[in-house]
């Protein structure tokens, strides 16, 4: 049996193992009555009271809990989500440019703490649901700081860094009937601290959502969806890259929706009935595993901050029978990013940000924001005419990108890299500029350990700028998804850009610009 080997955890090369990869994060369901209720049959959710045990470090960590035999149900409990820092253990810490163990404990790139570097230790024990016995069933940790071990039943099944971006994995093969056990440690820091030193309030522990999940025999597994628009505006291209788990059809219809608009006092909820529901577009078509369909529009309402139009992609997949197997429901604005004449543009007028920097952050539970908090921080930011928000300086929960599409809100998103540490201290004098990290160390510019936000929130109209990384002297955007040439993290995606026009809703056309001002973004970003 596979086992982990904790030295790992200090490893910058070595961030996931039997980790699934990173997709789009549409919700599937199994009927239209699932998909009016906003209840998919297809996820069980894992949130609320695990049992939990606290250490400083490693050492003190306690050995062999995860084995199936070993009994934690007399254990504490701990909130899932929620930092242990808010919970009871360890204590919340402010750090700005340096790193959290700077001035009391020394560590090297390659090294993390050893003396304190609190460990969490949690079990659930759970039961397969009814509908998903005899299926495929997978994991989502939808946010784990830092570093997460899982195992099941007391096999190991993976490993995952990267704090705020889903860890997935598959369970199907240590599931058991009757009760399971999960157990899942926790690291405060590991090797990819280095890299996620953001200026902000230091936590760790599960803190956002954990589901079970399964899929139908024919799924779609991870989608992109464009709207590219003609210089006129009044036609567009819907354009679909869909990535299939088995061949089948699918019927595709773009819906407006009429509504009457009625909220309650808080604005976070539509009282108002769909009035009217017209097909602007649809299509059938066969499905295989790797599908592109172009739908043409015309006439669309635009999407802006000013007026957020939206209208209803369904999905509905079906397998080579005619079985309905998921309807999957996308909310698409139609709208142009562009620089022209030196100029920002949204559909074809210049644009102008007003905008917020927005930590995900609650006074009472740290990074987890429910959803009442996070639509007053939105709500509040149209009140008082802001119109942009820059995710600093990580990628958020997946909630707030649905809801700046439905408010109209520009995200400037940034992935989770930054390292002031190493800067600062080089600036310093107080290390050499060759150990700056990620720097141009080659155990440090692992293309997807920095880049999976990207295919998690890719479908989204409010992204309008995707900020790759952060630090003292280096500040790089990917233009919606135009990735600036010159990027030196992935160079195979610079390479699969330039050729093939790849980009996020709304047609960015940047290149005409970025190329021949390409010397002054690092320092102009």
């Amino acid at each position: 049996m596979k086992q982990f080997d904790y030295n790992k955890v200090k490893d910058p090369e070595f961030f996931r193992d039997n980790r699934l990869d990173a997709h789009s994060d549409h919700v599937c369901y199994a009927n239209e009555e699932e998909e009016k209720r906003g209840v998919s049959s297809f996820r069980f959710n894992l949130n609320g009271l695990w049992k939990f045990a606290y250490a400083p470090n490693f050492v003190s960590a306690l050995d062999g809990f995860e084995a199936e035999g070993y009994d934690c149900k007399g254990w504490a409990d701990i909130h899932v989500p929620a930092h242990i820092q808010m919970e009871g253990y360890d204590a919340p810490q402010y750090a700005n440019v340096q790193y959290p163990w700077d001035g009391w404990q020394e560590a090297e790139p390659g090294e993390i703490p050893e003396r304190f570097n609190p460990v969490a230790s949690y079990v659930k024990y759970f039961e397969v649901p009814e509908n998903m016995k005899g299926q495929p069933v997978y994991i989502s940790f939808q946010g784990v700081e830092s570093a997460l071990v899982l195992w099941c039943n007391g096999s190991y099944v993976g490993y995952s860094e990267d704090s705020f971006t889903p860890s997935e994995f598959d369970l199907t093969p240590y599931l058991k009937e009757g009760e399971n056990k999960l157990a899942a440690r926790v690291f405060k820091w590991s090797s990819s601290s280095w890299c996620e030193d953001q200026d902000f309030f230091r936590f760790s522990g599960i803190f956002r959502d954990v589901y079970l999940y399964t899929v139908p025999a024919v799924h779609i597994s991870d989608m992109r969806v464009q709207t590219l628009l003609q210089d006129g505006f009044d036609k567009a291209e819907l354009v679909l890259d869909l990535k299939a788990t088995a061949n089948g059809r699918i019927n595709v219809s773009l819906l407006k929706e009429t509504r009457e608009f009625r909220y309650d006092d808080s604005y976070r909820k539509n009282l108002g009935q769909v009035t009217e529901c017209k097909a602007i577009a649809d299509m059938s078509a066969a499905l295989k595993n790797e599908n592109h369909f172009v739908i043409p529009v015309e006439k669309p309402l635009l999407w802006s901050a000013e007026e957020p139009n939206l209208y209803k992609l369904e999905i509905e997949v079906l397998d080579e029978s005619g079985k309905q197997q998921e309807i999957i429901p996308v909310q698409v604005g139609f709208r142009r990013f562009e620089i022209a004449d030196g100029l920002m543009k949204l559909n074809g007028k210049r644009i102008v940000f007003k905008g917020a920097n927005r930590h995900e952050f609650s006074s009472r539970t740290g990074r987890v924001v429910n959803e009442e908090e996070l639509w007053q921080d939105l709500v509040t930011m149209k009140q008082h005419n802001i119109n942009a928000i820059r995710t600093c300086h990580y990628p958020n929960d997946s909630r707030i990108y649905a809801l700046c599409d439905r408010l109209g809100l520009y995200m400037i998103d940034e992935c989770n890299l930054e390292s002031h540490g190493s800067w600062t201290a080089a600036l310093d004098g107080k290390i050499p500029m060759e150990n700056i990290v990620p720097g141009n160390r080659p155990e440090w510019n692992a293309h997807e350990k920095f880049s999976r936000d990207l295919d998690h929130v890719k479908k989204h109209i409010a992204m309008t700028f995707h900020r790759f990384i952060e630090d003292k002297e280096i500040k790089l955007y990917w233009c919606g998804y135009g990735i600036v040439p010159w990027n030196p993290f992935c160079p195979n995606e610079n390479k699969r850009q330039l050729q093939t026009e790849d980009h996020l809703p709304g047609n960015v056309t940047v290149r005409g610009y970025v190329l021949p001002h390409k010397k002054n973004f690092s320092s102009r970003a």
